[in-house]
């Protein structure tokens, strides 16, 4: 690890200030992947911002009755919250489906938002990657890609968003709210938080930079049966290959986001309309996907967890 400056920001506008004012910098909460990046130098940041003493860690109900999630609520304090497991619970069980118990205890809302690809090639410095090193190739496009993007993907770049929360995030519709120095806010909703690769898969999100993540809010609790399957190499800790997250009402209709498939959590509204037809909303939820001989795979998979959470509703 190479060596690097530091320092604790007091309040969300000085937080930002040290962004805007310090280009190379990077924020550090739980650090569960970011000091994993920085151990094998893919990422070298200069300076670390610490923002664990930010009054940014709590869990209030909404006026309209939805929830204001704080950008450092550990994921094992959010899973394991009433209100949480009551009214959202394809919440809690995509956090528990992530990760170890360690880690959970650890990491954040907003980092978990901000964990970068585990695509192979992004992790080995010795390969060509154009996220990691941009125009420098994608090694990825003929190596091993099992793991990889089947849809939302560019010839620069076929890596996946690799967490959990933020699938059953996006099925519910949550924003993202950020602040800059000035105090300005703006909301994102989550759909449009990651950005798809193009030919720029260096910039993953839409944040600007001075900007730092508050808190993401979830709107009002919709009923249904909420569910979380994640299908993984391994019994436990373990990326997805394909996860869904679903919550489907007694009609037949249903919000449905897909992980391990695209480099950010996967929802295309337009295809709910088309439910209870499954077929349909399969074919248009996967339009346009471009898969390899290797992961080809994942789109069957797909669509059977979700024929099978719709079906068993």
């Amino acid at each position: 690890m190479r060596a690097f400056s530091y320092d604790r920001a007091g309040s969300v506008a000085e937080a930002a200030t040290m962004i805007l004012d310090r280009p190379e910098a990077k924020v550090i909460a739980g650090g569960t992947n970011l000091l994993d990046l920085m151990k094998i130098g893919v990422e070298t940041p200069a300076h670390l911002i610490d923002v664990n003493g930010l009054d940014l860690d709590g869990i209030e109900t909404t006026p309209d009755g939805g929830l204001k999630i704080g950008a450092l609520v550990r994921n094992t304090d959010l899973a394991a919250d009433a209100r949480v497991r009551k009214d959202w619970p394809v919440l809690s069980r995509a956090i528990v489906a992530g990760a170890s118990g360690q880690l959970r205890n650890r990491a954040t809302t907003a980092g978990n938002l901000m964990q970068r690809t585990r695509c192979p090639y992004f992790y080995d410095t010795g390969m060509a990657c154009n996220k990691r090193t941009p125009g420098s190739g994608c090694a990825a496009q003929t190596g091993a890609s099992r793991q990889l993007g089947v849809i939302g993907v560019s010839e620069a770049c076929i890596a996946t968003y690799p967490g959990d929360m933020a699938v059953a995030l996006r099925a519910l519709g949550a924003v993202v709210t950020v602040a800059d120095a000035t105090g300005a806010t703006r909301d994102i909703p989550l759909g449009e938080f990651h950005r798809l690769p193009g030919d720029t898969p260096h910039i993953e999100t839409a944040l600007k930079q001075g900007e730092i993540i508050t808190h993401v809010t979830l709107p009002p609790p919709v009923g249904g049966v909420q569910t979380y399957r994640k299908v993984r190499d391994r019994a436990s800790y373990a990326f997805a290959l394909v996860s869904v997250a679903a919550i489907v009402q007694p009609d037949g209709t249903a919000q449905m986001a897909f992980g391990g498939m695209a480099p950010r959590p996967w929802r295309v509204e337009a295809a709910e309309n088309l439910l209870p037809d499954v077929d349909a909303f399969l074919a248009e939820t996967f339009k346009g996907a471009t898969p390899t001989e290797d992961n080809k795979f994942k789109l069957a998979l797909a669509g059977r967890i979700a024929s099978d959470l719709l079906k068993g509703a």
